[in-house]
Formats: C-alpha cells, structure tokens, sequence
C-alpha cells in the first residue's frame, strides 16, 4: 500500500481570553487542520473556524477560509472524501457547510451534545447537506487511520490515528490546548506505573491506548508544537 502522508493545514488563528488560559494572561493560538493523503482518497481532520457575533466578540479570529487553507496545502475541495471533526466547536466545524455530501466522521455522544447545547453553532453542525457518520467508540474508518475517542475538553472529543511504515502519527486535536500539556500527562502516566509518590496529576483514561499505538508524533489543533518520544532522534 502506498505510504500515508499527514500535511497540516492553516485555518488561522484567534486570541483565547486570559480567564481561559490559566496564566491570566490573553494567548494567540493557530487554528489548524489535517489532511491524510491516503490510496483512497483525501480525508481531512477539521475544516476550521465559523462564527458570530458573540465568538468574533470573545475570540478576535483572524480567518483563513476551507477553500484558501486546501488551496495553500496543495488541495481542493473536490478532493476531499471524508471529513473527521475532532469535536464540533466553532473553530472545528466551520467548514463542514462547504463539504456536503462526505461523510463526516463523529463520535454519537458528541452529535447528540452539540444539538442540544448553546455551546455550538447550529448553522455548522446541520447546515443543508451535512451528512454525519456516527460513531460508538474506536473505529477504523480506512486502512490504516483509526479514530480514538479522547473526551475531556468535550465529551465526545476523538483523535486520528495515522499509521505509518516510518512511525505512527496522532492527530490529537484538542484534546490538549497544547503539546506541554500532553506530555505532562504522559509523564504523569509513566509516573504512576512506575510507582512514584502521590500525590501525582492524574492523566486521562485514554492515555495508554494512545501509547498503545507507538506515536512517534502527536500533533494539535491549537499548537504548532509536536510531541516525540523520549526516544525520538535526529
């Protein structure tokens, strides 16, 4: 099989407010998505930022729009034959309007959450034509790409798994707002089996099956940032 490629895409970027940073201070974070160049065709991790009134007001985006995005990573909207939102949020889902028609890979709990909450964008998560494929758990949508639901910063939040001969890569999404904090909890999780003293952090659940696949790369949807292995060489 041919090998699998990962290219990240700019959707821009937006200011998280200091009373959502933890450091009492504003922080500029990019806005970023994936595309997994597969035999089968194009398949894209989050499709950027919507909006209103009230999160242009909170978050002060700065846009990059689906098609610019695929354009400046080589690709188009035609391209693209499936499309995975780590979650529904504003600046996740705001692209979906424009793939009608693919399906949209979603874990069931997190659909559920977002027709129900005020905490989404109801003209992103069913605008005309959104067609959602709904998933229970880990599923392997392609040969060698595997969805991992990570809940935390929202119920159904899931990462990518990307297999490839040279190493695995996990697109994380925002599971973390950034790559300090994954491997903190990484640490946190070596830590606690190897018998270290409490009191410890207590990293999420899912850690270990994310470990399970041998990453030697985790990306994200808020940080430039990557994440290696101890291990990892240059």
């Amino acid at each position: 099989m041919t090998e699998l490629s990962v290219r990240r895409v700019d959707f821009g970027y937006f200011v998280r407010p200091a009373e959502e940073t933890g450091t009492g201070a504003p922080r500029v974070e990019p806005c970023l998505g994936y595309l997994v160049e597969h035999p089968d065709g194009l398949l894209l991790m989050d499709t950027g930022m919507a909006g209103d009134a009230g999160v242009d007001a909170h978050y002060r985006p700065s846009r990059i729009g689906l098609r610019e995005a695929l354009g400046a990573a080589g690709a188009r909207l035609d391209d693209v034959r499936w499309v995975v939102n780590c979650h529904l949020h504003f600046d996740h889902s705001g692209g979906n309007p424009l793939l009608p028609g693919r399906p949209i890979f979603t874990q069931r709990t997190e659909l559920d959450t977002a027709r129900r909450s005020d905490q989404y964008l109801r003209e992103c998560v069913d605008a005309p034509g959104v067609t959602y494929t709904e998933l229970d758990g880990e599923t392997e949508v392609l040969p060698g790409v595997v969805i991992v639901p990570t809940p935390g910063h929202a119920a159904g939040h899931q990462s990518l798994v990307v297999r490839r001969k040279d190493g695995t890569i996990v697109v994380a999404g925002q599971s973390h707002d950034h790559a300090t904090a994954f491997a903190g909890d990484v640490l946190a999780h070596r830590a606690a089996g190897e018998g270290a003293g409490q009191p410890l952090p207590v990293a999420p659940a899912w850690i270990p099956r994310l470990l399970d696949f041998d990453p030697a790369r985790v990306v994200f949807a808020h940080d430039n940032s990557v994440w290696e292995p101890r291990e990892a060489t240059w």
